[in-house]
């Protein structure tokens, strides 16, 4: 029965990574393979019952989604609300190479905050407003891309990779930003470095015809006075930034957090609202409960699928048997383990690679010594794993979701990415590895 689980899951695998081919949803796929691995499991096990197995797997797994929703309903209102549209004011520079550091800057510490998805799609919309030359524009959107990937590497809650490792303890928020904060930095730093020689002079900004305005999404045009936009602003992204915070105090879940800071953003809107009657016209796009129905639940549906296939595997002892294969092959380097992995986040999905290399090996008890040492909370191996497979995304432009949006509202290629970006990608990702070296040395 593991053979077939193991051959549902490659199966599956592959179908998701082919999406384009097939043109199936990937949520879909990923939804029927957990559910499959599962099924074929519990056949095979009859003494078992799911109170056994699979309902802890469930609660594991619903940790991770009910943060991922709540905290992508938390920026959608945010956005929808106007609470972005300082960024685009501030960046007024037309010197290009400033304006490269200044967006490559912001976009790592937003990507830190939020996730790298939303980091992006923001950042997207901002350049529009900046660049008018398409040769220009197209290298800033890949810097874009970078700098949110090595920004949501170093967050607890930057990147769902990370927010994995989190949540199961893996590391924690003060380790995993001491540690890779300063990788991080020089995985964005080096290739922006290079790519600002190729800038010179000024850029082109797009003509103002008078029409901005009307074309200007929702986050422009919302009604809200200025002091209630940044009041927004501040409890949504403030909020979020003290979620590791509340679970240090409470002790519950991160999840409870983010759901006490959404009631808390939902009950602040309702109130301006009610106090707006220019509000009331876009009741449905600027309410909460409006703006839920924009959440991506297809993208929630698939980390779904992809970690109960996980779970699955992980009971087989799949898993574990592969991170002793792993081991006993690069002789425990958790170097090399880990920059496959952060290679193959190029190719396929960095979720599924994360929760498998969670299921590869434990969490080592703090009194642990010798190798095993690398293991322990906020142990090399775990912050390196989320240094690869949060960066490894960038080297292609298919790697990651931040890449993926920004192919999509850029128009890029996958060959003129590969072609002028993959190599400053790989570049910087194993600049961030060096670094991490050195200051493990250190």
């Amino acid at each position: 029965m593991t053979h077939l689980i193991i051959t549902i899951f490659i199966i599956g695998y592959l179908c998701i990574a082919l999406e384009s081919v097939t043109k199936v949803s990937k949520a879909a796929v990923a939804l029927f393979m957990g559910v499959a691995c599962w099924a074929v499991y519990m056949v095979s096990h009859p003494t078992l019952t799911a109170d056994d197995v699979f309902l802890p797997c469930v609660g594991e797994t619903c940790e991770t989604i009910l943060f991922l929703m709540g905290a992508m309903t938390i920026v959608e209102v945010v956005d929808s609300n106007g609470g972005f549209g300082f960024v685009a004011r501030y960046l007024r520079t037309t010197n290009a190479r400033i304006l490269l550091w200044e967006i490559v800057g912001i976009t790592f510490v937003l990507s830190a905050l939020l996730d790298n998805m939303t980091t992006s799609i923001v950042m997207a919309m901002v350049l529009k407003k900046l660049v008018a030359n398409r040769k220009q524009r197209l290298l800033y959107a890949s810097m874009i891309v970078l700098a949110a990937n090595s920004g949501g590497a170093f967050s607890p809650i930057g990147d769902v990779t990370t927010i994995m490792l989190w949540i199961k303890g893996c590391v924690s928020t003060t380790g995993i930003i001491s540690s890779l904060l300063f990788p991080s930095i020089v995985s964005v730093a080096v290739p922006t470095l290079i790519t600002s020689y190729w800038l010179r002079g000024k850029i082109e900004a797009p003509c103002n015809d008078g029409s901005e305005e009307e074309d200007a999404p929702l986050v422009e045009q919302n009604p809200f006075s200025r002091g209630s936009k940044i009041a927004i602003f501040i409890i949504g992204v403030g909020g979020l930034t003290l979620v590791p915070l509340f679970r240090t105090v409470t002790g519950l879940p991160p999840f409870a957090g983010i759901m006490a800071l959404l009631s808390i953003l939902w009950i602040v809107t309702e109130i301006m609202i009610r106090r707006n009657q220019r509000l009331l016209a876009l009741d449905t796009k600027v309410r909460v409960s409006g703006i839920l129905r924009k959440i991506d639940m297809s993208t929630i549906l698939f980390f779904l699928g992809i970690l109960f296939a996980v779970g699955a595997l992980g009971q087989t002892g799949t898993l574990s048997q592969l991170g002793e294969q792993l081991s006993s092959t690069f002789h425990g380097d958790i170097y090399a383990v880990n920059g496959i992995i952060g290679i193959l986040s190029a190719v396929v999905d960095n979720v599924p690679l994360v929760a498998s290399a969670m299921g590869m090996y434990d969490i080592a008890p703090a009194t642990t010594t010798g190798a095993l040492q690398n293991f322990v909370q906020d142990g090399n191996f775990w912050s390196l794993l989320a240094y690869c497979a949060g960066t490894g995304g960038s080297i292609l432009i298919i790697g990651s979701a931040a890449g993926v949006v920004i192919m999509g509202m850029e128009h890029i290629s996958f060959g003129w990415y590969f072609r002028h970006v993959s190599w400053l990608a790989l570049t910087g990702y194993l600049s961030g590895m060096i670094a991490f070296a050195l200051q493990s040395g250190l």
